[in-house]
């Protein structure tokens, strides 16, 4: 191995004026968490709390293993929408009974814990992870169903978080749920299509439809315990396999199913045994990133504060030197790294890192995606020399990859880089951004100058004076729209990650990460695409 050393100054004014930019972005990620934390406010948690009922938190807590680490997922989905941070559901990954769990649990403070159309697609993308992944899931449920005033744009795709779970079974991935209160209409189907159900004496209440719609509906009169009630499950329908007589019994339950699930690892890499920690201080990573995100940064920085003993083997230093590409071990796991250096893509990065690629899967090595790119390089010379062609032999290589893949946003990622660098659309395993990042077609003043050049060709063509206070009054909102619509926030409340995280935490995420797909098989492509040369 090859030890990185850094040239970093901790004092110097650049340095500084980094951490201060990036702490302040940390401070609106804290406020966020808050929110999300704090559920449906003070006086529902008060409420909840009263009628003797544990909060969503504290039920994940109770299940873990204790001291074990919870890898909390798209926690502040949401962000900057009609609806609660955190979407009224928690997910993530930790340890039940030395088993790595997906496990997902609604929020009932939170208008009841009803699914809205965000807190849809946070459960759909726990349930894309489990399965990726084959983690077993535990769901904590206590939900009032569908949020009725969205159910326009929930009713449909929502049959798919069923359907997940049947496939989820259907490929040996066990799954789990503890009803702790309501799990009405819809919601009636998780326990319904688990594998393991538990129920809680005189507070389950499980069925399609409550009392006032079965009176609605049939005339019928009937109270909740004979039409959904625990005990009836337990002892009539049979659709609780275990009845609990409170909520910590619930739990103690589900963790006893985890525990003879007789689960076991089936991706085994030869992963070193007490892996050195990096030489140097992560906190120093909160004055790496360039505020401005115009000014590259060295990544070595980074990996020599993220990689084991600070140990990386470079491939290819000299060739295409915007894009650093090589191989290192984090938390004792093999990794191969492409880290952009220099934003701007050109052909020989494209090309390196289709090599690279695809030497990690005939190694069946996890591949680290550190994303600061621009983009593709553009201009008469690059697209002559073939820019197009190369950049598409990377995201093919990237594309039909199938080790699994790593991404965090360090500052930039806009247009083709995005996708490149394997970005959403390309299914990494997991995806987190740092606070700084930001990421969209292009950067705010090369869209808005688009714009005003597309407009101003169209006034030329009808012989039409152009205006420039207008023009100057578009570019002034286009920026504005494109910077506040780029920032991670922004994204991550749409769950284009899978987190806004602290810099000096991306070890221990990406280490989680590493720990969980190796839970199913890691096996690199058995062959690519057509690569244009």
């Amino acid at each position: 191995m090859t030890t990185l050393r850094s040239t970093v100054d901790p004092t110097s004014a650049a340095h500084r004026a980094n951490r201060e930019a990036l702490l302040a972005r940390l401070a609106e990620l804290d406020e966020a968490l808050d929110a999300a934390r704090a559920g449906g406010g003070e006086r529902y948690v008060a409420r909840h709390h009263r009628r003797g009922r544990l909060l969503p938190r504290e039920r994940i807590e109770l299940l873990l293993d204790p001291d074990s680490p919870f890898l909390e997922l798209s926690p502040v989905a949401a962000y900057g929408t009609d609806f609660p941070v955190g979407a009224s559901v928690v997910t993530g990954i930790g340890v039940v009974e030395g088993v790595e769990c997906l496990v997902l649990a609604n929020d009932p403070t939170v208008r009841g814990g009803a699914v809205n159309p965000w807190a849809l697609a946070k459960t759909r993308r726990a349930g894309e992870i489990a399965l990726a992944n084959r983690l077993p899931m535990v769901n904590l449920v206590e939900s009032a169903g569908a949020d009725l005033p969205t159910q326009s744009e929930i009713f449909i795709p929502g049959g798919r978080v069923f359907r997940d779970l049947t496939r989820l079974s259907a490929a040996k991935i066990p799954t789990v749920s503890v009803v702790f209160g309501n799990a009405t209409a819809g919601g009636a189907y998780i326990p319904g299509m688990s594998d393991y159900t538990i129920m809680i004496r005189d507070r389950s209440q499980v069925y399609l439809a409550g009392p006032p719609l079965v009176k609605m509906a049939t005339g019928e009169d009937a109270d909740d315990e004979s039409l959904g009630g625990a005990a009836m499950h337990a002892t009539r329908s049979g659709l609780a396999d275990f009845l609990a007589e409170d909520e910590a019994d619930g739990i103690r339950l589900a963790r006893r199913c985890v525990r003879r699930l007789n689960w076991r690892k089936q991706g085994s890499p030869p992963r070193t045994p007490d892996p050195a920690p990096p030489r140097y201080d992560p906190e120093d990573l909160l004055g790496i990133a360039s505020a401005d995100l115009k000014v590259p940064f060295d990544p070595r920085e980074v990996l020599a504060r993220v990689l084991d003993g600070s140990d990386f083997d470079e491939f290819k230093p000299a060739y295409g030197t915007a894009l650093v590409t090589g191989w290192g071990e984090l938390h004792g796991y093999p990794v191969g790294v492409l880290a952009n250096a220099r934003g701007v893509l050109f052909s020989e990065e494209a090309q390196k890192a289709a090599q690279f690629i695809q030497l990690a899967n005939a190694t069946d090595t996890p591949l680290v995606f550190l994303q600061n790119t621009t983009g593709y390089m553009v201009g008469t010379e690059y697209e002559q020399r073939g820019i197009i062609k190369h950049g598409a032999l990377m995201i093919n290589a990237v594309s039909n990859s199938a080790v699994p893949h790593l991404t965090v946003n360090l500052g930039a990622s806009y247009g083709a880089g995005n996708y490149g660098m394997c970005g959403r659309a390309y299914e990494p395993r997991f995806l987190f951004t740092w606070p700084n990042a930001k990421s969209a077609v292009m950067g705010p003043a090369q869209l808005a100058g688009v714009l005003s050049i597309v407009a101003r060709q169209a006034a030329a063509a009808r012989g039409r004076e152009y205006d420039e206070d207008s023009d100057a009054a578009m570019r002034a909102m286009v920026e504005q729209q494109i910077e506040s619509e780029s920032g991670a926030l922004f994204l991550s409340g749409r769950l284009y990650d899978d987190g806004v995280i602290d810099p000096r935490d991306t070890r221990t995420v990406l280490g989680l990460c590493l720990s969980a797909i190796h839970s199913g098989p890691v096996a690199g492509a058995d062959g690519f695409g057509v690569f244009r040369m």
